[in-house]
């Protein structure tokens, strides 16, 4: 898709990362009833990602969508990267989150845990201790609400998972909705998992536009 209309884009990466459209799942051919147990497992698949890559399609609440390929280290690190047409990029190199503009030549950024991403990366979040499971209406899909009721302006990130045995702790992330303290909604849905790649911490760098005798972060 080409770039245009980008304020809602832009403005949807920098809130959120992340209109809750429903994914295709594919489903055990024999239902398990979901459990308090469950956001055991979900907190257990999280930590049982050392390394993922997969492609993503985010939209934002005004129904723009853009797609790239997501690769992710814990702890902390994240990279999107976006669809060629879309001069952005969204990086963490575990400490900080970085919003890339190469269009404007600006970069913004913020702690990782002040972001609604940070129940994925931050390995201080505790995500069991702020997270609780929401209804699906299917046992084969669980659902995890994390948010600090003390820090309402981290928002809000729900994680959804669907039994797959081949996946860490035996949930596969199929897509995660953030909503931000204005309420802003944004979705990322994920397909073609990835887990185990080699990636290098290189992955989480970035050409600064600001100055460009700047090296890389």
């Amino acid at each position: 898709m080409s770039f245009k209309n980008k304020k809602p884009i832009r403005t949807a990466l920098a809130i959120a990362l992340a209109a809750a459209i429903p994914a295709t799942y594919a489903f055990a051919p024999v239902p398990v009833e979901a459990t308090a147990g469950d956001l055991d497992k979900a907190v257990a698949a999280l930590r049982g990602i050392s390394t993922m890559k997969a492609d993503f399609v985010q939209t934002d609440r005004n129904g723009q969508s853009v797609a790239g390929v997501m690769t992710l280290k814990r702890p902390g690190k994240i990279r999107f990267e976006y669809a060629k047409g879309v001069p952005m990029l969204v990086v963490s190199n575990g400490k900080s989150m970085y919003l890339v503009d190469y269009e404007v030549n600006q970069v913004q950024r913020w702690p990782i845990s002040n972001s609604p991403l940070g129940a994925l990366l931050d390995p201080g979040r505790d995500v069991k201790k702020y997270g609780k499971l929401v209804s699906t209406g299917h046992p084969d899909v669980v659902s995890i609400e994390v948010r600090d009721t003390k820090r309402p302006e981290f928002g809000v990130i729900t994680m959804i998972f669907t039994r797959d045995s081949s996946a860490p702790g035996g949930l596969r992330l199929t897509h995660w909705v953030a909503l931000d303290s204005q309420n802003h909604r944004t979705t990322v849905r994920l397909r073609n998992q990835r887990y185990g790649v080699a990636v290098a911490d290189s992955a989480f760098t970035f050409k600064d536009p600001r100055k460009t005798s700047r090296r890389p972060r």
